[in-house]
């Protein structure tokens, strides 16, 4: 009864605030500014987290857009080179590539190593991908709380907005629909603004959570690769040194 009660008051009033502010030209400004303190602190926060997320999702973009273009072109570098210098050689620009950094942490522990270790590679290779996986992910968790957390607290601007209202209805001479729908609009501009910044905030993260698992699997493909490749360029070596050894 009561839930039944809420709506068919609210509703009546919604529309007539929309012929109201339709006479009076009134826009969604207008809504703002004639907010409670507490109802424009909420819609602050809000849009503050909205720009916040939009930022993190242009930087995403540009960095996930930037890293699969590069290891990609790693890729085709990797498959075309048969020796580990010229790979070293033409690979050394791609530095966006999470590829490049997986391969020159390989590179470092190669030439420490005084005898050839595959297992102490392979962690280091593993180091050098959660790293940069880590790097990718970076921020993400703004826009996993953002779209978590901004609808409570545009749900909390409007139930403020609607305390607000009813008691100033009940203070009014004559208690009737017109007195308390202006009021209730205001705060549910909070709802409003609370779902726009969470709406952006998940799609941008699941997008780009996605893009992340993908080029970590990338990684993980690579590492592998690497490794034949390190052991394919171990068994020239040795078998080179074998020929010296025999024409010496």
């Amino acid at each position: 009864m009561i839930i039944s009660h809420f709506f068919s008051s609210f509703f009546p009033a919604f529309f007539l605030l929309q012929e109201q502010a339709a006479e009076r030209g009134s826009s969604l400004l207008d809504l703002i500014l004639r907010a409670s303190p507490v109802a424009q602190v909420v819609l602050l926060v809000l849009f503050l987290f909205s720009i916040a997320s939009w930022a993190i999702i242009f930087a995403k973009a540009r960095a996930t857009k930037r890293a699969r273009q590069h290891s990609a072109q790693f890729l085709q570098i990797f498959e075309r080179s048969k020796r580990w210098s010229e790979l070293h050689t033409k690979a050394a620009a791609l530095k966006e590539s999470p590829l490049l950094a997986i391969f020159l942490a390989a590179n470092d522990e190669l030439q420490k190593q005084s005898r050839l270790n595959l297992d102490a590679v392979q962690r280091v290779m593993q180091s050098a991908a959660i790293s940069e996986t880590t790097k990718l992910e970076q921020s993400l968790g703004w826009l996993a709380s953002t779209a978590s957390a901004a609808p409570f607290i545009g749900l909390f601007g409007t139930v403020v907005g609607i305390i607000i209202a009813f008691q100033g209805l009940s203070q009014a001479a004559s208690a009737s629909i017109q007195a308390v729908a202006p009021g209730i609009a205001e705060a549910l501009v909070a709802t409003a603004a609370g779902i726009a910044a969470a709406v952006p905030a998940v799609l941008g993260y699941n997008h780009y959570l996605n893009r992340v698992k993908l080029l970590a699997a990338e990684m993980d493909s690579f590492s592998l690769r690497l490794l034949n490749f390190i052991e394919r360029e171990a068994a020239v070596f040795v078998q080179s040194e074998r020929v010296e050894r025999v024409k010496g």
